[in-house]
């Protein structure tokens, strides 16, 4: 995820943004699309650009920095490129901001699901949805169903591995506070501690320089570090979801936000017509086989 040359896209699609004809309904969301509604949010209406927003009048919108592809590109998220881009502008015009109105925030991808009162209105930063996170802040419905996967030189004893007993007795790594370190520790179990990096590409200088013998991401960042970062680097396989439900990013809110409902109602308007399916199409290389590891 570290700053590279662009990848070539394989498909582009054209994305038609469709404005729902009438206010987005607020009703609030199950547990497994969306956190618990607080009682502040009950009454709320989803008046287009008329939210209670922390500045009124615009839509405050973080990530952290850098921002990395596919995600972002440039490392710059306000030009709209990149699928989590694409994606921030795609909900801000479902809610009624068109791209003048949204203001961009630099915030750590810890901090961004840390308990504390927020400084933005939704974070989007490839934050997968858990019950634990759900404690401290709010999440919309996913918008993204991901896997995790295990990256490792070529030639190595890691590169090897069909299944996850051939990867317990190696040192491996992922980013702190993510899902792709929780993996490691409750899927693979190693013989060895984990190595818990700050930065994902850290992680990726780690694996490297030799210091760890495989990382683990989510599988679009995993295609993009093995084809345009460390080339002589391949995915070793992904992981099935755990518990028979898919893994999802969803946008951070605040704990009890009155804008949690709205933003999960622009979320699925934006799944049901088609438009995630198309940016993702767009912004996101086409899957390549990638082995499952059992």
């Amino acid at each position: 995820m570290h700053l590279a040359p662009r990848v070539p896209r394989r498909a582009i699609a054209a994305v038609t943004i469709a404005l729902l004809a009438t206010a987005v309904g607020c009703a609030p969301q199950p547990e497994d699309k969306a956190s618990d509604q607080a009682s502040t949010s009950t009454g709320t209406t989803c008046a287009k650009g008329k939210l209670a927003t922390q500045t009124s009048g615009k839509l405050t919108i973080a990530t952290d920095q850098p921002a990395y592809e596919p995600w972002f590109e440039d490392d710059k998220p306000a030009n709209g490129k990149g699928f989590e881009s694409a994606v921030a502008y795609a909900v801000a015009k479902q809610l009624g901001y068109d791209k003048s109105a949204v203001t961009w925030q630099s915030v750590p991808f810890n901090k961004a699901f840390a308990p504390g009162v927020k400084t933005f209105d939704f974070d989007i930063n490839q934050v997968s949805i858990s019950t634990e996170r759900k404690k401290a802040v709010d999440f919309s419905s996913g918008y993204y169903d991901v896997r995790q996967a295990v990256i490792a030189l070529k030639g190595s004893k890691a590169a090897k591995a069909t299944s996850i007993a051939g990867l317990k007795g190696l040192k491996l790594g992922a980013q702190v506070g993510t899902t792709s370190l929780n993996y490691i520790s409750d899927v693979v179990k190693p013989t060895q501690d984990e190595a818990a990096f700050s930065k994902n590409d850290q992680a990726i200088s780690a694996l490297k320089n030799g210091q760890v013998d495989a990382i683990v991401t989510d599988l679009p960042t995993a295609f993009y570090v093995t084809s345009a970062e460390v080339t002589n680097a391949k995915i070793v396989g992904q992981f099935e979801n755990q518990g028979g439900t898919p893994e999802q990013f969803g946008l951070v809110l605040d704990k009890g936000s009155a804008l949690t409902s709205c933003v999960t109602s622009a979320v699925d308007a934006l799944r049901k017509d088609g438009t995630l399916a198309a940016l993702e199409k767009q912004w996101l290389s086409d899957a390549v086989d990638a082995p499952v590891l059992k």
